[in-house]
């Protein structure tokens, strides 16, 4: 590929992740002139959270064809490599003598993606309006595995007991996965989708992504990071580079190219997800190093998001964007 060609296709991954980090900066300066408060932050993030997003992946669940055998690989290479990084972080953390009550933070780091939010934003800027389409199962099927994973490794390391009716309620009852379950739902009846479901469906995204974006962008708190020591930047790497790579070989080894690939990549190489914190905080561990884990996996992820899918990209793995 020539030198200019090059440089077409590094713009083309940057215009992918800088557009959704943009809004998150937005967020960042927002809440430092004081337009952006907590309180206002916390109402309209609790908003997107329970009847926006919810209501965008339904339309996006709602268009997918389920009888596609390259939707169940990406799907599989997703479930799999997250029981992998969950598995490989577990004993690393172990190996390098962690103490006990850190070694779930750390893992939790390592596997859970904040997807729902910057992962639904970056496929949106990568595939337009089909990008969320190919997303939102992966998104709901993830986002349950996620939290049982993260309960249990919580529980085992901070020595708490939860239920197992109690954590089932919990993911039954998700917004999130609500939406999702009722677009498949509508997708594999024998109902025809509505037509405006479509447009429905980039009008929410184009809404309420940023939105949410720009929310956790005024929820980041810099000053934590004083505090960050070497296991922050090494769940920081697990992440950010190590879990995408497990992502993309098992995917790869599974035969899944192009969009699919794509769409997996940008999922699994997000940031933390902001609800670890509030898991870790209910469970009464080290808030400040969760915390401080999100805010640098923030900062860092739109170099390695732009890097990995550039390179990705460059071998013509991933499709074409839009």
């Amino acid at each position: 590929m020539s030198l200019a060609g090059t440089l077409n296709l590094f713009y083309a991954s940057l215009a992918v992740s800088l557009p959704t980090f943009a809004w998150v900066a937005l967020g960042v300066a927002l809440n430092a002139f004081g337009i952006l408060p907590q309180w206002l932050n916390d109402r309209i993030s609790l908003l997107a959270f329970r009847f926006g997003l919810p209501l965008m992946l339904f339309a996006g669940a709602a268009q997918v064809d389920y009888s596609a055998l390259g939707a169940a690989r990406y799907l599989l290479a997703g479930v799999i490599a997250t029981l992998l990084v969950f598995a490989a972080s577990w004993l690393y953390t172990r190996w390098r003598g962690h103490p006990k009550r850190e070694q779930g933070i750390f893992v939790q780091a390592a596997f859970r993606s904040n997807l729902a939010i910057v992962g639904m934003a970056l496929t949106l800027s990568a595939y337009g309006e089909r990008g969320p389409e190919l997303a939102a199962l992966p998104v709901a099927l993830m986002t349950v595995l996620y939290n049982i994973l993260a309960v249990w490794v919580l529980d085992s390391t901070l020595g708490n007991s939860t239920k197992l009716a109690n954590v089932f309620r919990g993911v039954v009852l998700n917004p999130l996965v609500i939406g999702v379950m009722a677009g498949v739902c509508l997708a594999v009846s024998p109902m025809s989708v509505p037509a405006a479901m479509r447009p429905a469906g980039v009008i929410l995204s184009g809404f309420f992504l940023p939105l949410v974006l720009i929310c956790i962008g005024g929820s980041m708190r810099f000053s934590r990071l004083y505090r960050a020591g070497p296991l922050t930047w090494e769940a920081s790497a697990w992440r950010l580079i190590l879990a995408p790579m497990a992502g993309v070989l098992v995917a790869l080894s599974l035969g899944v190219r192009d969009e699919h690939l794509g769409v997996l990549f940008l999922l699994l190489a997000t940031p933390v997800a902001a609800s670890s914190h509030v898991m870790v905080a209910a469970a009464r561990g080290d808030s400040t190093l969760a915390a401080n884990i999100i805010v640098l996996t923030t900062l860092l992820s739109l170099v390695t998001i732009t890097a990995g899918f550039f390179t990705l990209a460059y071998f013509s793995m991933v499709g074409k964007l839009q």
